[in-house]
C-alpha cells in the first residue's frame, strides 16, 4: 500500500518519526513535505496529499500540523476525501471501521510519539466494516459528487 504523508512546520518532527512506523507496517511512503521546520502554509500540504489520494497515486494519506484541525478542514474540501482528526485509539479504530477514513490527521503539538505510533498502527490495521456504514458513506459522497470515484 502507498501512503502519501505531508505536514507543515509544526508537524515536521512527528512526521519524520512516523515514517519509520509506516515503513515497519510495509507501507510505501510518498513523503510530500515539508522537509524542514521552516514556516509553511498547511493547506499546501493538505492539497498535495489529498490530490494524491483522489488521483489514486496513494491509497491513503497522513497529514500532520500543530493541532490537526487545519489539515482536516483543508483535506475534507477535496471530493472523496474522508479526513479524520484522531487524538486517541478509540477514534483511530472507529474512523476506519465506520467511516473508512482515507486521510488521517494528527496533532503534532498535542500528542506524543508513542501515542501517534499507536494511532498509526491502529488506523493501518483496522478494516472498514461496510454494510450500513457503506450506505451512509454513499449518502455523504453525494454531497461532494464523489460517489464511485474514491474508496
Amino acid at each position: 500500500m502507498k501512503i502519501a504523508v505531508g505536514c507543515d512546520h509544526a508537524g515536521f518532527i512527528l512526521k519524520n518519526t512516523l515514517l519509520a512506523t509506516l515503513q515497519r507496517h510495509g507501507v510505501e511512503v510518498i513523503d510530500m513535505g515539508t522537509h524542514s521546520d521552516n514556516r509553511v502554509d498547511y493547506p499546501d500540504y493538505a492539497a498535495k496529499v489529498s490530490q494524491a489520494v483522489v488521483q489514486g497515486d496513494a491509497a491513503r494519506g497522513v497529514l500532520i500540523c500543530g493541532s490537526g484541525i487545519g489539515m482536516s478542514i483543508a483535506a475534507n474540501k477535496f471530493p472523496g476525501i474522508r479526513a479524520t482528526l484522531v487524538n486517541d485509539l478509540y477514534s483511530a479504530r472507529f474512523c476506519r471501521e465506520h467511516n473508512d477514513s482515507n486521510v488521517l490527521c494528527l496533532a503534532g503539538r498535542l500528542i506524543g510519539i508513542d501515542l501517534a505510533d499507536a494511532i498509526i498502527s491502529t488506523w493501518l490495521t483496522t478494516t472498514f466494516e461496510g454494510g450500513r456504514h457503506a450506505e451512509r458513506l454513499s449518502k455523504i459522497a453525494l454531497f461532494d459528487g464523489s460517489a464511485g470515484r474514491v474508496r
